[in-house]
């Protein structure tokens, strides 16, 4: 199976230390572990953090074709800060080089040879004009399975045109509960129960599944109607940085193995929790997460 992934790769820096992160390169790198091909449409500088993320790309196996070095712009960074509980704050710095992602090789060729099991995007690295309209040729361009979007919403770089727009493009968006109320004041200018904003997205913008992610209280699968409750698994959290990413890989993973979208959610709470219980985004998966996939692997070839 391969996976084509749009955004950011940058430098979270926690206590003064660098690590590697951006949603878009955490998805690549969980999907890749699970083996699928992942390629991911990105940019660095030309600088040291630029060189030390390219080789964080090729460390976990993500395929680096359509990553561009900008030869001006710096790598991006975020500075995070944990509270107590683990849980983040971002400060993401502006003009930098995944501000301004460029092709420089032929996508839509490539995309001919390729069939692309998903698409994946969010919404933090449309805050450049430039990124927004190349976002749209590429989608124009791949003809994958599904178009998975996070709307994965940072500090105030989201605006009701992108998320509309995004929206329309995609089959399956994932959103948590902060989110959830967003979407439905912007959206729909008033706060809606989960149930009722998952149906009017699908209605309104013609989708098919929606996940909300409520922490350690679980997930919530929108399709055809039906709202299903997916209980969280209680464990022990080192930091929750990467952990909505690691949810979407396990989602998509099992879904386009072959599960239901109840069992999928499941899986992505296994993969969440084991994640969020471990410092960094992309741990080392141990041998009974590894056996899991495998079994999910065994289940798509049948």
């Amino acid at each position: 199976m391969k996976a084509l992934l749009f955004g950011e790769i940058l430098w979270d820096i926690i206590d003064n230390k660098p690590y590697i992160g951006g949603a878009p390169f955490n998805l690549a790198a969980h999907l890749a572990k699970m083996g699928l091909k992942s390629t991911l449409i990105s940019s660095v500088g030309k600088d040291a953090l630029g060189r030390e993320a390219l080789k964080e790309v090729e460390k976990r196996s993500i395929d680096s074709t359509f990553i561009r070095i900008h030869p001006h712009l710096p790598t991006g960074i975020v500075e995070v800060s944990l509270d107590e509980r683990g849980h983040p704050t971002y400060l993401i710095k502006e003009n930098v080089a995944w501000d301004n992602i460029a092709l420089d090789q032929d996508l839509a060729d490539s995309s001919a040879k390729n069939k692309w099991k998903v698409f994946c995007f969010g919404t933090l690295a449309q805050r450049t004009k430039e990124n927004r309209e190349l976002l749209s040729q590429i989608i124009s361009w791949v003809h994958p399975h599904q178009v998975f979007y996070d709307l994965n919403l940072r500090q105030n770089y989201y605006q009701k045109e992108w998320i509309e727009k995004s929206l329309c493009q995609s089959s399956i968006v994932k959103l948590n509960d902060r989110e959830a109320l967003i979407i439905s004041e912007l959206l729909f200018g008033q706060t809606l129960k989960q149930e009722k904003l998952a149906e009017l997205i699908c209605r309104e913008y013609d989708l098919s599944i929606v996940c909300i992610t409520h922490g350690k209280n679980g997930s919530s699968v929108y399709r055809n109607g039906k709202l299903e409750k997916v209980p969280g698994i209680n464990g022990p959290v080192a930091d929750t940085v990467g952990g909505g990413d690691s949810y979407s890989a396990g989602f998509l993973f099992s879904y386009l193995c072959g599960t239901s979208i109840y069992e999928a959610a499941e899986f992505g709470e296994i993969v969440g929790n084991f994640v969020v219980s471990q410092s960094g985004a992309v741990p080392k998966y141990p041998k009974w997460l590894e056996k899991e996939i495998e079994n999910l692997k065994y289940k798509e070839k049948k």
